[in-house]
């Protein structure tokens, strides 16, 4: 079985469970490699596409950033990816650095499947689509200022709900969890698959975050009345300008993300081990 191994070298134990890896891989005859942009004594380094094509399973050394950044191309070639957290919280990681010797579960296939949704962003201005995202967490139309209301509009089956607030979160059931969860939205369950809207800090008593089916398809416009800029956030990471004519549609992706559990442990139970 080749497995492809995906470090966060940055986070500080990383190296740690790389070298414990070692023996491990060894042990249950996994062959490893890594990305070539990425380098560690005892590993042999590939080019990243043909990594995510010969690789039987993907596996995540670091934080829920890793799996998030991973998680997208794994899903693009029908790979399952399995986290092992070494950092902070690690939700989605179903491995933690203490629990190492379940690799050996991999070669039996003594593990379960996990499908997460993910969504597709659309952009498209003067009727052309000029980008496209797929979002693991959440995807969040903002200010570029602190404290600096924008106006969005909501377009669900061709009804607006408008909402005047520091900006708006279009999460997945992964991404309930995440920022959604911190400007007061639901916990989804992730075998469900909806599209959460949270606002956040809403300029309005009656603004609440709202489920739809994961069907549902959104548009949203953007514009700020201080002409200060807006933008759009995908996972953090990748973000774009929107401008007042920009319209941006959110549906369910078509590639679902494949987690691998060794660890049988529900998602009730990591709520509850996480989050206290």
């Amino acid at each position: 079985m080749v497995v492809g191994l995906l470090p966060n070298l940055d986070k500080r134990g990383v190296p740690d469970v790389m070298e414990r890896l070692k023996p491990i891989l060894k042990e249950n005859g996994l062959t490893a490699y890594l990305p070539s942009y990425i380098s560690f004594l005892g590993y042999e380094s590939i080019d990243e596409d043909e990594l995510f094509k010969i690789s039987n399973v993907l596996i995540t050394v670091g934080g829920d950033g890793t799996i998030i950044r991973y998680a997208k191309l794994a899903a693009m070639h029908n790979k399952p990816i399995l986290g092992i957290n070494a950092g902070r919280l690690g939700f989605l990681a179903n491995l933690e650095a203490n629990q190492l010797s379940l690799i050996s579960r991999l070669k039996s296939g003594d593990y379960e499947i996990e499908k997460r949704m993910s969504l597709s962003v659309k952009i498209v201005e003067n009727g052309e689509t000029v980008s496209q995202f797929t979002a693991v967490n959440d995807a969040v139309i903002s200010s570029g200022f602190m404290s600096r209301l924008i106006d969005i509009s909501a377009y669900i089956d061709d009804e607006p709900i408008n909402y005047r607030a520091d900006g708006l979160i279009v999460s997945s059931p992964t991404g309930s969890t995440a920022y959604s969860m911190s400007a007061g939205g639901p916990i989804i369950d992730p075998a469900i698959n909806n599209i959460i809207i949270t606002p956040i800090c809403s300029h309005s008593l009656s603004a609440k975050p709202i489920i739809l089916s994961g069907d549902t398809t959104v548009k949203f416009k953007a514009f700020s009345m201080k002409k200060s800029d807006v933008y759009l956030l995908i996972d953090g990471r990748r973000s774009y300008t929107v401008k007042p004519f920009t319209e941006i549609y959110i549906t369910k992706s078509s590639n679902d993300i494949s987690l691998i559990k060794l660890a049988k442990r529900s998602f009730y139970k990591t709520l509850s081990e996480k989050f206290k």
